[in-house]
C-alpha cells in the first residue's frame, strides 16, 4: 500500500481508491448529565451534526458547552420557580416532606424547559 498527501490529509491507496487516514483523539471525554443526554440525542436523531462534530474534533467541546449552559439555566430558573410554588424556609422547618416534594417539582419543571430548548433541539 502506497501513502501520499493530498490537501493536508494523509491517504492510503487501497486498490484503485485513496482512503483518508482519519483518527479520533483517544482522550476520555468528560461532560455531565446534560452533555450525555445531548450526545445520545445527536447519535439517534441528528447523525449529520453528530458526524460533523466528530470529524472536526468539536464533539466534546459542544457537549461540555451544552452541559454548562443547561446547569446555569436551571440554577437561574430555580429561585423564580420556588418562589411561585411557595417554597420557603418556614415550610422546610414545619413540613419537610412537602418542601422536598415542591423542590423536586420545581427542579423537574426547570429541567423539562432546558431539555426541550437545549438538549433536544
Amino acid at each position: 500500500m502506497k501513502e501520499m498527501t493530498m490537501t493536508e490529509l494523509e491517504y492510503t491507496k487501497n486498490g484503485d481508491y485513496y482512503i483518508p487516514n482519519l483518527t479520533y483523539p483517544e482522550t476520555k471525554p468528560t461532560y455531565g448529565k446534560y452533555g450525555m443526554m445531548r450526545e445520545d440525542y445527536l447519535k439517534n436523531h441528528n447523525s449529520g451534526l453528530w458526524n460533523r462534530l466528530i470529524l472536526h474534533g468539536e464533539l466534546t467541546e459542544h457537549l461540555n458547552e451544552i452541559d454548562r449552559t443547561a446547569r446555569e439555566r436551571i440554577d437561574a430558573m430555580m429561585p423564580k420557580l420556588t418562589e411561585a410554588a411557595g417554597v420557603t424556609e418556614e415550610l422546610k422547618a414545619t413540613d419537610p416532606l412537602k418542601w422536598v416534594g415542591l423542590m423536586n417539582n420545581c427542579k423537574a419543571q426547570a429541567e423539562e424547559i432546558v431539555l426541550s430548548e437545549l438538549v433536544y433541539n
